[in-house]
């Protein structure tokens, strides 16, 4: 997948920095630095075939979506300074509308956050804590608004990906090795399993036969020596009507509004204290 190695570590950090209170800093799990690149082996990794036009089908599946609900399981693996393994649980659901009109919840035991963009506005509501951060001027499209988010303010959304696959945002250029795996069963539904090498991280994914759309991710970050992996089951709704209020925010009484800060401003700030 295009930036699937951006996403892995979504647990710790989506949303922590945007909705912290100011002057509060975000709790962030320190990695040790990456490791320095090997040599390349002499043989290529394969590029089946098979393998690259299952990718396209499923980005056709998923370009072809007008309106979807999605709720996956996920759990992805921290590396502590000491190199020990911390493995966190979360659930991400999705509710979207194309062309432009998305909503996101990331639930686990140490975090709700919700993200609602309704076509013109992105609201960020951490209903725990009542903080919510409001900013306009976004993309026009949900592939737009994956990137200006990510770019702009650091956001990254868990399973972004789907929104790019199929487009020329995600070449297949970028992936070194495909191989197929074989069928198998997930959440009752027959499936094919397709494994990719990157620079930087391998990925597996398991693909339904009847909808070419994915039902189970497996991400490896190669630049930590620990390997860290992040691993989804997704679970589909792509017949039942998304009412349009699920996109809209109304901030609640109690809650306190909080300014997105850019990342270009952050990463001058943090220039002048050097």
């Amino acid at each position: 997948m295009a930036a699937v190695s951006r996403h892995i570590y979504w647990s710790t950090c989506l949303l922590l920095g945007a909705l912290a209170p100011a002057g509060q800093a975000a709790t962030r799990v320190a990695k040790p630095p990456p490791e320095p690149a090997t040599a390349a082996v002499a043989d290529s990794p394969e590029r089946d075939p098979e393998a690259l036009a299952a990718l396209d089908r499923m980005g056709a599946a998923l370009r072809a979506l007008t309106q979807f609900s999605l709720v996956s399981q996920a759990s992805t693996e921290v590396v502590l300074d000491d190199g020990q393994k911390i493995e966190l649980d979360g659930t991400v659901t999705y509710k979207v509308k194309t062309p432009n009109q998305l909503f996101l919840e990331l639930r686990s035991d140490r975090q709700l956050r919700q993200l609602f963009y309704d076509g013109s506005r992105l609201s960020l509501y951490s209903p725990r804590l009542k903080y919510y951060a409001q900013v306009d001027g976004l993309g026009a499209t949900l592939s737009e608004l994956v990137e200006d988010a990510a770019n702009r303010y650091g956001i990254e959304m868990p399973l972004a990906d789907m929104f790019l696959w199929g487009t020329d945002k995600a070449p297949k250029s970028a992936i070194r090795g495909a191989l197929h795996v074989g069928g198998g069963i997930v959440d009752g539904e027959a499936v094919e399993q397709y494994a990719f090498q990157q620079d930087q991280v391998d990925w597996q994914i398991w693909i339904a036969k009847a909808t070419s759309l994915p039902k189970k991710l497996i991400i490896t970050a190669l630049d930590d020596p620990a390997l860290p992996q992040y691993r989804a089951e997704l679970h589909w709704n792509t017949h039942s009507a998304v009412n349009a209020s699920a996109f809209q925010f109304t901030p609640p009484a109690d809650a306190a509004r909080i300014k997105l800060v850019p990342v270009a401003v952050v990463v001058l700030d943090a220039a002048r204290e050097k």
